[in-house]
């Protein structure tokens, strides 16, 4: 670490030591750490396992589908299953009618969510093409009334997750939160690109930072490209963002909460997971699973998690292929006694593990 990043850190903690508790109206939130919502990640397994290392203050469910929820479906209900240990909880939802979103609003606060957030950063195109995710930042007037109808309809806090804008051209993300703070919106959560980047390139802090700058008391959350402690900590320091959100950060290094939390109070964010520590929070995850889902399908829904574990372990490529091949769970607890066994193909079981990239989409974003 150098000198510049040492006084980065101590300056961004002595500024963070000055704010209140992030808060999103009335739900004071346990940290300023939040997990993002991720489709096929975030589900109830992974959030009670985050929940459980420590220090997140909020966790949010996969996207949801207004109208598959207000239609009964079982695969979109099987995406708001919640435990007594989600305290504070939120739920992402979609869409483009905002009669939809409301009465799905309304079905979620009767269920007992504390929070209800309105994705408009969602690229990909079977979401945009029927007028949600992030095409709504191109209906400027309809956007605000189809937000204000979700607001009036509860009590509880809503929130939006946006991106900067549809492209280079529209970057309308610092008026709309404007906007949003009019009609009552107690939160918004950029990713600090625009729709047409994907995932490509880099943040812009700077946008995110016009967003802070245009509104007046709500928290801002950034989120995008925050891996370690030092991506969180420029982050806060060139947005002046009230709270960080974290996806694929937290797949990668699912202690990553606990360490920006012991970071921010201590100033040392202790280290992450080992091989040890991995594969027993790998097996944890899939107990949970298990229990919701039963051996065989939870073995089939576990696989692409369990594929960044064992990358993340250093597990060779022929272990992590014979557990993808588990059908029963004999076969389960047979790898994983050879997968214990092996240990990682390189460095030991005690050390810090390398960092792990998870990859994001490739190719034309119209055809994700």
């Amino acid at each position: 670490m150098t000198c510049s990043s040492t006084t980065l850190l101590d300056d961004v903690r002595r500024r963070l030591g000055q704010l209140p508790p992030l808060a999103y109206g009335p739900l004071t939130l346990p940290s300023r750490y939040l997990l993002s919502p991720l489709a096929g990640f975030t589900n109830l397994p992974f959030r009670r396992i985050v929940r459980e290392i420590g220090g997140v203050g909020l966790c949010t469910t996969d996207l949801v589908n207004a109208r598959g929820l207000m239609d009964g479906s079982p695969k979109t209900l099987s995406l708001i299953e919640t435990h007594s240990s989600e305290k504070p909880f939120a739920v992402q939802i979609f869409g483009g009618d905002p009669v939809i979103l409301r009465d799905a609003a309304q079905f979620l606060a009767a269920r007992g969510v504390d929070s209800i957030d309105i994705n408009m950063g969602c690229p990909v195109a079977r979401i945009t093409r029927n007028g949600a995710g992030a095409s709504l930042m191109c209906q400027a007037d309809r956007t605000v009334k189809l937000v204000q109808t979700v607001v009036e309809a509860v009590s509880l806090p809503v929130t939006v997750k946006m991106r900067l804008g549809w492209d280079d051209t529209q970057l309308t993300a610092p008026a709309f939160a404007r906007e949003f703070e009019q009609v009552g919106i107690a939160a918004v959560a950029i990713h600090g690109r625009t729709r047409q980047q994907g995932f490509s390139g880099t943040v812009s802090r700077e946008g995110i930072r016009k967003v802070v700058e245009a509104v007046e008391k709500i928290p801002v959350i950034g989120n995008g490209d925050i891996r370690t402690i030092e991506d969180g900590a420029r982050m806060f320091a060139e947005t002046g963002c009230a709270g960080i959100s974290m996806g694929r950060g937290a797949l990668a290094n699912p202690w990553i909460f606990r360490q920006f939390l012991a970071w921010e109070t201590t100033g040392e964010p202790g280290p992450t997971g080992n091989f040890a520590d991995r594969l027993e929070l790998m097996i944890h995850q899939f107990r949970y699973l298990e229990a919701l889902r039963g051996t065989e399908r939870a073995l089939t829904q576990f696989r692409k998690m369990a594929h960044w574990y064992l990358k993340s372990m250093r597990v060779p490529a022929w272990l992590r292929h014979e557990f993808q091949e588990a059908r029963t769970a004999d076969a389960f607890e047979a790898t994983i006694r050879k997968i214990d066994e092996h240990g990682p193909s390189t460095g030991n079981r005690s050390g810090e593990l390398p960092d792990l990239h998870i990859p994001v989409p490739s190719g034309p974003i119209a055809e994700w």
